[in-house]
């Protein structure tokens, strides 16, 4: 999206950065442009890879993350971009900075005549740009990105003075910020974080032909092509430059179609493919287009590659389909902080291995929670085929410009990002944060949850959209719910209420003495049929192990009711003082109690009749065998499952397979997305006072599709009065 301005004429996916978790100061200021930056991942050159992979036009350009002067207050001191003052990465480690300014002079490279185009991936929250003293830019929002044609500023000048003066308010609550900590606090304050301030993505240059490619969308969700429609900015954007989109990788067959704009630039087409092959997580297929225009003996043509997948998602009926099959999301919600670098990833290779985990994990999409993530990452999501859940920060307290601010980021957020094809749900406000907690009492701030849902399906009709995360829907594609228990009995009783629709509100503590009942509708008005339903928040426990244990359970009464869609765990990560991830804020793994979260998110797995005691002891000791009703839930074809079982020691990992001697039931037929009858298995008593029951559930083949266990062991009462 292009930031406003003062003038009127305004590659290759490299990821062999190393991990990082913390960078010093340095004193060398690049110079260095070319093709997708070869330097390592040092402080000099800190996130050198080209920003923006699935829009490449690396062949000509330049980075200018790296030391600049930061002036704050009275004093200059170096600051590391892209990381956000408030970091240790950035060198300076400083909170509650309200105004700063940045500065450097870069070489200015030489390009043949063609335009520069100065690109900042995102700086919180207003930004004013200046070259050589001259303003050439304004921009507000602090998780969009924003460009400006710099070309007569920088013509015949070998270095340029840039300046980048930003304002970024303690009190954030009426312009989003999501879950950056503010002064005033929020009303979430206790899962509110280090703010991130200033710069914090990437700052480049572009080397553009003199009439470039601005903007294109492309949407493959025909699955038989895709369809186009773009505009052109420079010299002979009104009607005079023919624009060839040609498929260059992704197809056996030589596709091309010729665009022509119109007398305002804007063109649009549709581009066939001859043997369509889908994007799919099992198969994330993707499309290099090649956009180019003609060039001249004084400058070359545009030449740009965009990245996208023939994909298609819809809300059907009660179901989620992707690419016209059932759709079971099996999520987790990602906040996307690192120790020492915030809201900014540390280098390539961390967005990465992020992505690497959930899918190690079990998990099918990640819920990107409240947060515009940088484009490598979603690039990196399409190559994986990892489904995503995107959505933008939030204000924090209701007004009517605060509500206005929101809704300025969803064309810049659906025009950066929605050419992706992992992402398949779009979400909006989060348990009506922005909205005072009060859709349901407050028609104004319903009516703002409705302008927003109504604008993003305006601006992209091909993905769900989540009007109010959690609670109170209003106008939605999606009914999704938030619940925290750590009573097993409750989340089971409430689970199946809320499935066979008997229960339509479930407890959340606001606060520490405040207990409420939260509604999943706004009103009697809305549908209460025909719609996904499905859980985008849960998990319960203090220690890892209770967790792993809650994860368990809990998860298997989300599996047992067919009713549901999906559900997103939360979290993936450790965040500051939030400990609630899989792992902990370093990566690091966290003793689960013998949990394999991969066998919890299986696409097959086992529902065990059985609400169990507490964490490590699931059924008290007995003296008598044990017999136990199991069910299948199957995301597979259709299929004969038996259920295999033996005792083992307390607190052994389930094996790969079943030992010899085990216990089998009868095979019982499976369909997908059908809660099995139950398979009653019989074990002998117990052998130990602590034991514990490994179980398999194998096809006809004898292949594994899943394992469980249940322990057995004693709950003694709390040794306190």
């Amino acid at each position: 999206m292009s930031a406003t301005s003062t003038n009127p004429t305004v590659a290759e996916d490299h990821q062999d950065a190393p991990f990082r978790t913390g960078v010093s100061r340095v004193s060398a200021v690049p110079t260095d442009y070319g093709p997708a930056s070869p330097h390592a991942a040092t402080t000099e050159h800190p996130r050198p890879e080209y920003p923006r992979p699935d829009r490449d036009r690396s062949q000509r350009w330049m980075s200018l993350n790296g030391p600049w002067d930061l002036r704050v207050e009275d004093e200059t001191i170096q600051v590391l971009v892209p990381f956000s003052w408030e970091t240790q990465a950035s060198g300076i480690g400083r909170t509650w900075v309200e105004h700063a300014t940045y500065r450097r002079r870069f070489d200015v490279p030489d390009w043949g005549g063609m335009r520069t185009v100065l690109c900042f991936g995102a700086v919180h929250h207003r930004a004013d740009v200046r070259l050589d003293g001259v303003l050439v830019a304004s921009h507000e929002g602090g998780h969009t990105s924003f460009e400006v044609d710099v070309t007569d500023q920088v013509a015949g000048r070998p270095s340029v003075d840039l300046v980048v003066d930003v304002a970024a308010p303690a009190d954030k609550r009426q312009i989003p910020h999501g879950k950056q900590r503010s002064v005033p606090r929020d009303d979430y304050d206790g899962v509110s974080f280090t703010p991130t301030s200033g710069i914090w993505q990437s700052v480049w240059l572009e080397g553009r032909a003199r009439t470039y490619v601005e903007q294109l969308e492309i949407r493959g969700d025909s699955l038989t092509g895709f369809d186009l429609q773009g505009r052109l900015a420079g010299d002979a954007a009104s009607g005079e430059t023919p624009v060839i989109v040609a498929v260059t990788s992704g197809s056996d067959a030589s596709e091309a179609v010729e665009l022509v704009p119109d007398d305002e630039g804007t063109f649009s087409g549709r581009l066939d493919i001859t043997t369509p092959r889908l994007w799919a997580p099992a198969d994330p297929h993707l499309y290099s287009l090649t956009v180019t225009t003609a060039g001249d003996d004084t400058s070359p043509g545009e030449l740009v590659t965009y990245t996208a997948g023939l994909r298609s998602i819809a809300a059907d009926g009660g179901h989620l389909t992707l690419n016209g099959e059932r759709l079971y999301v099996r999520g987790v919600l990602d906040q996307g902080y690192w120790p020492e670098t915030g809201m900014t990833a540390p280098d390539d290779t961390a967005l990465v291995a992020d992505l690497e985990l959930a899918k190690e994990l079990g998990y099918n999409l990640v819920r990107k929670h409240i947060k515009l993530e940088d484009p490598r990452w979603l690039h990196h999501a399409d190559r994986l085929g990892v489904l995503v859940w995107a959505e933008p920060p939030g204000p924090s307290r209701w007004s009517l410009d605060a509500a206005r601010r929101f809704e300025d980021q969803l064309a810049p957020m659906v025009e950066r990002d929605g050419n992706h094809p992992c992402i398949v749900i779009w979400g909006l406000y989060n348990e009506e944060w922005g909205l005072d907690w009060n859709i349901p009492g407050s028609d104004e701030r319903a009516s703002a949850a409705v302008s927003a849902y109504d604008l993003l399906r305006s601006l992209d009709d091909t993905r769900p959209v989540v009007d109010n995360s959690g609670w109170a829907h209003v106008r939605t594609d999606l009914v999704d719910w938030h619940y925290y228990d750590e009573d097993p009995a409750a989340w089971a009783t409430n689970v199946a209420g809320l499935a066979d629709g008997s229960r339509e509100t479930f407890p959340v503590r606001l606060g520490p003495d405040y207990l409420v009942d939260k509604a999943l509708y706004s009103g009697p008005q809305h549908p209460r049929t025909g719609l996904p339903l499905l859980n985008s928040e849960y998990g319960a426990g203090f220690t890892s192990l209770e967790r792993g244990w809650h994860l368990r359970w809990q998860t298997q009464e989300l599996r047992r009711h067919d009713r549901f869609a999906g559900y997103v765990y939360t979290e993936l990560t450790d965040v500051e003082h939030e400990m609630a991830g899989i792992v902990d804020a370093d990566r690091r793994p966290k003793d689960h109690g013998g949990v394999s979260v991969a066998d919890v998110n299986a696409r097959t797995v086992l529902v065990i009749d059985l609400v169990p005691a507490a964490a490590g002891a699931d059924l008290p000791p007995t003296d008598d065998p044990v017999r136990l009703d199991v069910h299948v839930s199957h995301h597979g074809g259709r299929a004969h499952i038996r259920v295999a079982g033996s005792w083992a020691p307390y607190g052994q990992p389930v094996p790969p397979a079943p030992a010899e001697g085990s216990t089998h039931t009868e095979a019982t037929e499976v369909w997908p997305f059908v809660l099995s009858e139950p398979s009653t298995i019989t074990l002998p008593e117990p052998p130990a006072v602590m034991c514990r029951a490994h179980l398999w559930a194998l096809d006809e083949d004898g292949t594994v599709l899943a394992r469980a266990y249940v322990d057995v062991a004693p709950v003694e009462a709390a040794n306190r009065p």
